[in-house]
């Protein structure tokens, strides 16, 4: 007689663009069949900006139980890896108690990570980060890509976009560990998870249709207080470089409350760059997953 095993719950993995949907419908599953939401974007990890990175309300999170959202404070980093770890201990935690983990986001790293695993990048200090990006600022782009490409020649060689972020991320790593980003990319992976046991469920809506969502959306936000939000964020005198100051809509209200632009013209730029980026989850979605 062959005794029997119990299986764990298998891995709900809801991911999709900006404003279609995932957040909603994770909820109505979870409300079916008893599971779990385990935040995967990374500003919604944030405490900060509830409104402006479209966090579930207060009485979402009390339909169901949420977990990764709103947990670190704005003076942090949370990169894939560290999300990761995070991730595995509630995933894990809920499999143990026949609670279906729901994973919910459009950070598209974060889904890969825990689909594919990553290199175990150690965490980078935030004075570090800083003086990364002051090192950028000072040499220009040119000088400082040239003295990355000595550093760490493999990173140009599979480099497609030349941005800021990119660049200063490749030599915070050099800088803070010693090792190139590549060495540690090169390094032998894991998947967390047999693929067996991950089930992946694409949002998908017309482009025209997200892009409704994505300006209707944001002028909501500006009426149930975005403003404030980034108002009591610059009172806290945070460095550039943190990710949440990259989230869309810090800069250009910022702008708006120094005076610089109008309200109107805030609201515009933020909605081209919510365009513009739920654009690019959808491309990436659609070629990765």
């Amino acid at each position: 007689m062959t005794n029997s095993i119990n299986k764990l719950p298998n891995i709900k993995v809801i991911v999709g663009a900006t404003a279609s949907g995932k957040s909603a419908f994770a909820l109505s599953l979870a409300q079916k069949i008893g599971g779990v939401i385990i935040n995967a974007d990374s500003q919604q990890v944030y405490s900060d900006l509830r409104i402006l990175t479209a966090r579930p309300s207060p009485q979402e999170e009390a339909i169901v139980p949420h977990k990764l959202y709103g947990t670190m404070s704005a003076n942090e980093n949370c990169s894939a890896g560290v999300w990761l770890r995070y991730a595995k201990m509630e995933i894990d935690w809920a499999r143990t108690q026949n609670i279906t983990p729901i994973v919910v986001g459009g950070t598209g790293l974060y889904i890969k990570a825990l689909t594919e695993g990553i290199a175990e990048i150690p965490d980078i200090d935030t004075a570090v980060r800083a003086q990364a990006t002051s090192d950028y600022e000072e040499m220009g782009k040119e000088a400082f890509s040239e003295r990355l490409r000595a550093i760490d020649p493999e990173f140009f060689e599979r480099l497609r976009v030349y941005d800021k972020q990119r660049l200063v991320r490749a030599y915070e790593v050099w800088l803070g560990s010693g090792k190139s980003l590549s060495w540690w990319q090169s390094r032998e992976v894991a998947a967390p998870y047999p693929a067996a046991e991950i089930e992946i469920t694409k949002i998908e809506l017309p482009r025209e249709e997200i892009y409704r969502r994505c300006n209707a959306r944001f002028e909501q936000m500006i009426e149930a207080g975005a403003v404030d939000e980034v108002r009591q964020l610059m009172a806290l005198n945070l460095p550039d470089n943190l990710p949440i100051m990259k989230t869309i809509g810090v800069r250009e209200l910022s702008a708006y409350l120094r005076g610089e632009i109008n309200l109107e013209q805030a609201i515009e730029l933020c909605q081209t760059a919510t365009r513009q980026y739920a654009k690019r989850q959808m491309t990436w979605f659609r070629n990765q997953i």
